[in-house]
């Protein structure tokens, strides 16, 4: 008998809990257009609306577009593999179920426990920006809030043209113009109830159904596809009625090394690659909602891949026409494609876009807590983490405690730490995931050849090993501090897993 810390789950056990209907199992009610519209409502959202201004002032400049381009292509490679395994493993624990498949339990925890990291903090960072997002866009109607409940504890705001915005968002532009901010209004932070308040709305919904919660999805991902494009268009006119401006923004295009690597310059592009990875994951989001979905082995590949292509080409043309408005120095901020639309002059399209941008960012939340309350789901009902986490509502039919329990504690997160901070802890959780899928695909080809695949990821092995050898640069990219917290969170995770999950595991006592 091998080493009980590899022992894999069954396949045919797999297929068998996939075809569960019974009143503890989730409802199969999503069709293909709900999936691509899951992914869509997941991907677009803090990588347009948030981490696109911090990745392009810090670390590439006008050449977050070719950031985007990586990332985009390390993401085809992983989303293929994802769509073989959702195809042949319809089970809404996502890269967990398919590691526990294919590398055993030990690596089943890893990847699961990384993914309630990507999930968590995932839908922080997305919290924290649309708190920003609120700010401006009640500004546009002359509410102002009072920026002590804006923003995480110690971040500075200051009162300039009547309007309440972060320091680092006009810090250039007051140094410019010979102005010292601390002789202006000025207020500091210091918990941010908007975020909290948005994750517990959130939560909210996804504890009353699936249904509601794809429905609620659908229209929301409407209402931001037409402000995604109407920033598009409104910022394409002004880069054409202003080309001095956009030239002299967009010059040069690769900003030169500052000394550092990731500082500007090649290695700018791809740390910034790393960080706007972010802005991807919610391809991966779907494969949570496997078990929900009406035909699994046709529409997930439909909705991973589907969503994925469409997100590329918007997020490819949305960062070179917010460079080219505003220079790429003032974009350190929670809100820049607000502050991108506000440059322009056209206020029904501010308004617009900030409206879009709230609900892109709402969708984005939803979308990550469902994933997270699943993958706590999958971990409980396979004995590795505590019964109360799987059990499910008996009138609504969702993950109820652990959805409310998730809820809470990411609304905290929210709250008190910086988004810079949260959106690189997510990247780095989200590509451990993308290696685990690779190399589970290449071996599941391996050992088990004859499996009926719906969807065959093409050119294996060359797709797996390119998706974890680009996953595994754009993890080196990042910061040293994001990989330390990396590896405290895992460390947690250890002691869970040998405390409880190696006691209670379903597999390792199947009698149990």
């Amino acid at each position: 008998m091998g080493n009980p810390l590899f022992a894999r789950k069954p396949l045919d056990v797999l297929l068998r809990e996939a075809q569960d209907t019974g009143e503890h199992a989730l409802k199969r009610v999503l069709g293909p257009v709900n999936l691509i519209l899951l992914g869509i409502g997941a991907i677009i959202g803090a990588g347009i609306f948030v981490l696109t201004g911090a990745a392009a002032a810090q670390y590439a400049g006008p050449a977050i577009v070719l950031s985007y381009v990586l990332a985009g292509i390390a993401c085809a490679f992983a989303g293929l593999c994802y769509a073989e395994f959702a195809s042949l493993i319809p089970i809404a624990g996502s890269a967990y179920t398919y590691g526990y498949a294919t590398l055993g339990e030990l690596f089943a925890w890893i990847i699961g426990w990384d993914l309630i990291l990507e999930y968590a903090f995932g839908a922080a960072t997305v919290a924290s920006g649309w708190s920003s997002t609120l700010v401006a866009f009640l500004q546009d109607y002359g509410i102002k809030l009072p920026p002590q409940i804006c923003d995480t504890p110690g971040r500075i705001w200051i009162l300039y043209k009547d309007n309440w915005q972060p320091l680092a968002a006009v810090q250039k532009t007051l140094t410019d113009a010979g102005i010292d901010w601390h002789t202006l209004p000025n207020a500091t932070a210091s918990f941010n109830l908007l975020a909290f308040l948005a994750i517990a709305f959130v939560t909210t919904i996804l504890i009353i159904g699936i249904k509601e919660s794809a429905r609620f999805n659908s229209i929301v991902v409407l209402i931001k596809l037409v402000a995604v494009v109407t920033f598009i268009i409104v910022a394409a006119g002004y880069v054409f009625k202003n080309p001095t401006v956009a030239s002299n923004n967009w010059h040069p295009i690769i900003p030169p090394n500052g000394g550092s690597f990731g500082e500007y310059g090649w290695s700018g592009i791809a740390r910034a690659a790393g960080v706007v990875f972010f802005a991807y994951i919610g391809f991966d989001a779907v494969s949570t909602a496997a078990q929900e979905a009406r035909n699994p082995q046709r529409d997930m590949p439909i909705g991973i891949l589907g969503s994925l292509a469409i997100c590329t080409v918007l997020y490819i043309l949305v960062s070179g026409l917010l460079t080219g408005v505003v220079h790429y120095s003032r974009l350190n901020i929670g809100a820049p494609v607000s502050l991108a639309i506000r440059e322009t002059g056209v206020a029904w399209g501010s308004r617009m876009v900030n409206a879009g941008a709230l609900a892109g960012l709402s969708t984005v939340m939803l979308v990550m807590l469902l994933g997270q309350s699943r993958v706590f789901y999958s971990m409980s009902r396979d004995g590795l983490l505590w019964k109360w986490a799987g059990e499910v509502h008996p009138k609504f039919r969702t993950p109820w405690k652990s959805t409310a329990i998730v809820g809470l504690c990411v609304a905290i997160f929210a709250s008190v730490i910086p988004i810079g901070i949260l959106g690189q802890l997510v990247s780095i959780g989200t590509l451990l995931a993308f290696v685990i899928v690779c190399a589970g695909v290449w071996m599941l080809r391996v050992r088990h050849p004859e499996l009926p695949r719906p969807f065959r990821t093409p050119w294996v092995p060359f797709v797996p090993i390119m998706g974890i050898v680009v996953s595994v640069l754009l993890m080196a990219s990042l910061p040293p501090d994001t990989w330390i917290r990396l590896v405290v969170w895992l460390v947690i995770g250890m002691v869970i897993y040998f405390t409880y999950g190696v006691k209670h595991s379903r597999v390792r006592n199947p009698n149990s």
